[in-house]
């Protein structure tokens, strides 16, 4: 019998690719059987991260907040492997001034996140998405978040850091990841009847150079009693990219380490 969470032959795009998240989604969808097409901005952050040319991965550098990038995207997969079987709306901004205090947030901080974690992935769910619909097949998997779902606790900033400065999540981060879900419920009553399945992964906190203050309060706020690691997300992206789970749309996969559950 055919394993039903294999991806073999499927062109998988992944934005966000050279991504705490992303890199481990390419191994993992690679492992798999899949072509994965990986996007980001930096041509140079892509060679770093993924390594030595793989036969089944095509890169592109560009910024998907920009619908020419994207669409620049679409012809360059069209040219080389036809059409996407599964868009991964993975990319999310930081912005020089991310970790400002709402009080004093600046709009055009908030303008450039929102432009990338929310419109980006409407314009990739647009120039891919719209070539599954026509076809009558494919799968939308959205990176969202638990602060797209819940409120952060603010006592496990205390003293936290993360690259050496003070960290918070900003208002904008969790309106994205909001909107993101209600994009993501749209869109699979959208397209459902024309066979694009539509889901999300919902990451709990991704241990990523944290220092430990953080990851110790975070980790005392989760049932499971640590902080994820990538590889959490990214099996959970193939089991929704996969014929595993092709009666499932609309749905939110809550990968958190069961914070969500007090």
């Amino acid at each position: 019998m055919k394993d039903a969470f294999r991806l073999d032959g499927k062109v998988v795009v992944l934005t966000g690719a050279a991504g705490i998240i992303g890199r481990e989604a390419v191994r993992i969808f690679l492992e798999a059987g899949a072509r994965v097409f990986a996007i980001d901005r930096d041509a140079g952050v892509l060679a770093d991260v993924l390594g030595p040319l793989h036969a089944g991965l095509l890169t592109f550098a560009g910024d998907i907040a920009q619908q020419a990038s994207v669409q620049q995207a679409q012809q360059l997969l069209a040219g080389r492997w036809g059409n996407a079987d599964v868009l991964l709306n993975n990319a999310a901004a930081k912005s020089d001034n991310f970790f400002e205090p709402f009080e004093s947030y600046p709009q055009d901080d908030w303008n450039q996140v929102l432009s990338v974690n929310l419109t980006g992935a409407m314009l990739c769910a647009q120039a891919f998405g719209s070539d599954m619909a026509a076809r009558g097949n494919g799968c939308i998997v959205n990176t969202l978040s638990i602060y797209g779902i819940s409120g952060p606790d603010q006592r496990i900033y205390e003293g936290s850091q993360y690259l050496g400065r003070a960290i918070n999540t900003p208002a904008v981060y969790a309106a994205s990841k909001a909107g993101l879900w209600g994009l993501t419920l749209y869109l699979a009553t959208y397209w459902g009847h024309r066979g694009v399945r539509v889901n999300g992964v919902t990451p709990g906190g991704v241990f990523s150079g944290q220092n430990d203050i953080f990851a110790s309060n975070y980790a005392a706020r989760v049932p499971l009693g640590r902080m994820a690691e990538a590889a959490d997300m990214a099996h959970g992206m193939r089991y929704l990219a996969s014929d595993a789970a092709k009666y499932v749309t609309g749905h939110n996969l809550v990968i958190d380490g069961g914070w969500t559950a007090w």
